[in-house]
């Protein structure tokens, strides 16, 4: 049984409100109450952990939706220490749940690593590992990036159930080529199956993305990268995302894969509604500058940039309350709209709002003390302090 906190003097970012001089009351893992200076909450034990808030914002945790690795670790390498690596490791920027993501590879190294996220045991006072996303292999060759293009398939949904069983039905988001799943079968059938479709790696054109939708894809990947941007006579897959209201947008904000200039256009024609942040970091983040890998594949890290020995990105080292500071730089985002693209958005979008996202009575008490500029004083992972800053 975790013992009691109350978090005080916190402005605290509910659903719809926001109450300063706030209070927030956790016990055994979720918020049990939350109250404002005028309504003190009188179940607090007497061996309660306090949380001096010193008027600190409040919010609740983030939820990155796609990373491969962090401190050394990386989700292909199909081992409970690696997975307990980012787990400990992503609380210090702010990221309380996450899909560990594949990348794609041989079969055998998929299934390892899918079966390895099935059967992960939680940790206390590390981030939750919610689930799988799965980058590959059902991709555009053209558009591979750093997908290695000798594994690269056609999508198969028999290949698809055995992978979702394998991973004890932890498969969540999936980035595939909608191209190539012409009579739409295959996305109805993860559609049906409650598995967010993503369109990533993907050379389809804003007609191709569009019937997609009508299949039942809802998301895209890395906004940007490896798809077609906007031209004056076909407004591919990049004006898909602004055109269409179906879709949300994968958006990762370190002004490397998508520069400030173009971050602000996105966020004028997209807005926090639709945003998702992520990082799709490897595992160099938190590293120094060096020699890595990513999917069997040499990566040099250099002054922020992650490249293939071709040059082509490959991942980032980005931080999530880096991302969402980039952003909250930006012309008309303000606190609540960071929220949305760093918890609200990525809680529904696979289905898990009804016990993460926000800060409710009754969900779980993951919940960041951040300053204005979101820096993380303090991270709770379901309740338990993971992590406490200067």
């Amino acid at each position: 049984m975790n013992r009691s906190i109350y978090i005080k003097n916190v402005r605290v970012y509910k659903e719809d409100e926001v109450v300063s001089n706030g209070g927030i009351l956790i016990k055994d893992g979720t918020i049990k109450a939350i109250d404002s200076l005028d309504k003190g909450i009188q179940t607090i034990t007497e061996d309660a952990v306090i949380i001096e808030g010193s008027h600190l914002n409040a919010i609740p945790g983030f939820i990155d939706g796609h990373i491969h690795g962090a401190d050394g670790a990386d989700t292909m390498d199909a081992t409970e220490r690696s997975l307990d690596t980012m787990a400990s490791f992503l609380p210090q920027e702010g990221t309380t749940s996450f899909l560990a993501t594949t990348i794609t590879q041989s079969f055998e190294s998929i299934e390892k690593a899918l079966a390895n996220v099935g059967n992960y045991k939680q940790k206390a006072k590390h981030a939750e590992v919610i689930g799988v996303h799965l980058e590959g292999p059902f991709v555009e060759k053209s558009k591979a990036g750093a997908q290695p293009q000798e594994y690269i398939i056609k999508p198969d949904i028999e290949t698809f159930n055995r992978w979702q069983e394998l991973s004890r039905e932890k498969i969540r988001t999936i980035t595939m080529a909608p191209e190539h799943d012409g009579d739409g079968s295959f996305i109805h059938h993860l559609n049906q199956i409650g598995v967010n479709v993503s369109a990533g790696h993907t050379d389809a054109n804003y007609e191709g993305i569009k019937k997609a939708v009508n299949d039942g894809l809802h998301q895209m990947t890395h906004l940007c990268n490896q798809m077609n941007g906007i031209h004056h006579r076909d407004i591919g897959a990049v004006g898909a995302a602004f055109r269409l209201e179906e879709l949300k947008a994968e958006l990762i904000a370190d002004g490397i894969h998508v520069s400030s200039e173009m971050l602000q256009i996105i966020y004028q024609n997209i807005g926090s509604d639709r945003l998702i942040l992520i990082t799709d970091a490897m595992r160099a983040k938190g590293l120094p500058d060096g020699d890595y890998e990513l999917g069997g594949q040499p990566v040099k890290v250099k002054n922020g940039k992650a490249v293939l020995e071709n040059g082509t990105l490959a991942g980032s080292i980005l931080k999530m309350n880096d991302g969402a500071r980039n952003m909250l730089g930006l012309e008309g985002v303000h606190m609540r709209d960071i929220i949305k693209m760093t918890a609200v958005n990525p809680a529904k979008q696979i289905g898990i709002f009804d016990r993460k996202g926000s800060i409710v009575e009754g969900k779980d008490a993951d919940i960041l003390l951040v300053d204005d500029d979101l820096n993380i004083k303090y991270s709770l992972c379901r309740g338990n302090i993971a992590y406490k800053g200067e």
